[in-house]
């Protein structure tokens, strides 16, 4: 892949910069055209991109679907509905004191907006925030990942086709590209990624007062308590974990399983994953692939559990079984980081407080999973904090472009999808006449 050059970069953003100081990018018809042409780039290209990420990540057409260009055609067809509404100013109610004025709130653009996306759902975290830059009616900057070259390929395919480069342009490269794009002084930096790497983009941001939106990770934690229906956690946690073999920042984590229930729940995981993917899972055309050699690397170090399935590797192949690692304990080192990986550590509670309390002492995570009875879901809820949750299931919250997603704490800060994604990259201003 041929890196942007730096003198490119900065034609890049003086160009954007006057496009958008000629207003062009306010008007409401102006953005709902945009969005019209970016649902039909996508929908043109989607054989492309599904091509680019069996080739990147060995990903189905059909997880492709799922997990990648659905939900940007769902949130596409969600703000081309809704941008007229959400963009009208906004009556508020004036105090006493300074009536008869009238108060409003006005909805404008931020300016240009960066996005630095991930390798992991390369397509839908590149182009998702992009959607709600065009209805915020701002210019973009896109910087996919350099650890999916097809996709990235084709991102910048699909882009320079449909749109000019002074309103989105894409800028390749690895960390050197970062470096340079941090040099200008954006309006908004959206950056999907791990804890570190959030930490350097806030650093630049702050360096140019630019808003920021952290869309992190963390080790999102699933709890299985005595009550739940354990056919349906096990299919559920599974489904969860085998999703882009499991190199995806909801993904159940880690199980915290209640000790009476464990073993059956175990079972069931197992049967799981077999009617999902076969018994010959290596030659499955619906399993993922580990990104690199150097993320295989880093999760094989995690194989030397107590492995109750799994565990076969084939380097080469960068292919990695789903695996259950069975008592666990909370010093080894699988639980000192995420694991982004179809790695499933499994630790015992005998009473629910014990695993709240032990979620508690770690970092806010960006997703919670319960499986169990209302009354305990509710009991998990208030006495936790994470970005988002599920009760009984895994992932599905963040199919909801009517629900805020983001993160908390050391899972990010920030949120978007639906309309989110729209303020996220507006200016809420207030006026009063």
């Amino acid at each position: 892949m041929i890196e942007t050059s730096a003198s490119t970069i900065s034609e890049i953003y003086k160009g954007q910069k006057a496009f958008f100081a000629s207003q062009k990018t306010k008007s409401i018809a102006f953005r709902l055209q945009q969005l019209k042409t970016l649902k039909k780039a996508i929908l043109q290209y989607e054989d492309k991109v599904n091509e680019a990420l069996w080739q990147d990540l060995h990903k189905s057409k059909e997880e492709a679907f799922l997990t990648e260009t659905s939900l940007l055609i769902e949130e596409l067809n969600y703000h081309i509905k809704n941008l007229k509404n959400w963009a009208k100013p906004k009556k508020v109610g004036t105090p006493l004191q300074i009536k008869p004025s009238l108060s409003r709130i006005y909805f404008e653009p931020l300016g240009i907006g960066l996005i630095i996306a991930p390798w992991n759902y390369p397509f839908q975290l590149t182009i998702n925030p992009l959607i709600g830059a065009i209805s915020a009616g701002c210019c973009a900057v896109l910087k996919p990942s350099p650890d999916t070259p097809n996709v990235a390929r084709v991102i910048e395919e699909m882009i320079s086709e449909y749109f000019p480069s002074e309103y989105i342009a894409v800028v390749q490269g690895g960390k050197e590209a970062n470096q340079e794009l941090f040099k200008f002084p954006f309006d908004v930096m959206f950056f999907t990624g791990s804890p570190g790497v959030g930490k350097i983009v806030m650093k630049a941001a702050a360096e140019h007062l630019s808003r920021v939106v952290l869309e992190l990770g963390g080790k999102s934690p699933c709890i299985v308590d005595k009550k739940a229906n354990l056919k349906i956690a096990g299919k559920k946690i599974a489904w969860g974990k085998i999703i882009n073999a499991g190199q995806t920042c909801i993904a159940p984590d880690y199980l915290l399983v209640h000790k009476e229930v464990k073993n059956d729940l175990l079972a069931e995981i197992l049967k799981a994953f077999e009617e999902m993917l076969g018994e010959d899972i290596a030659n499955s055309n619906h399993y993922g692939r580990i990104v690199n050699p150097t993320a295989m690397n880093r999760l094989m170090k995690y194989l030397d559990g107590d492995i109750y399935y799994g565990g076969k590797v084939d380097l080469e192949e960068k292919y990695i079984a789903p695996t259950i690692l069975n008592n666990v304990q909370p010093e080894d080192e699988i639980m000192q980081e995420e694991i982004f990986g179809p790695i499933l550590p499994v630790m015992e509670f005998n009473e629910i407080d014990d695993a709240l309390s032990y979620i508690n002492r770690n970092e806010k995570p960006l997703a919670l999973y319960y499986f169990g009875k209302n009354n305990g879901a509710e009991k998990v809820l208030r006495e936790t904090s994470s970005g988002g949750a599920c009760i009984n299931d895994t992932l599905l919250h963040v199919a909801n472009h009517k629900l805020p997603f983001g993160g908390v704490g050391n899972s990010g800060m920030g949120k978007y999808h639906g309309i989110e994604s729209f303020l996220a990259f507006t200016h809420e201003r207030g006026v009063v006449t």
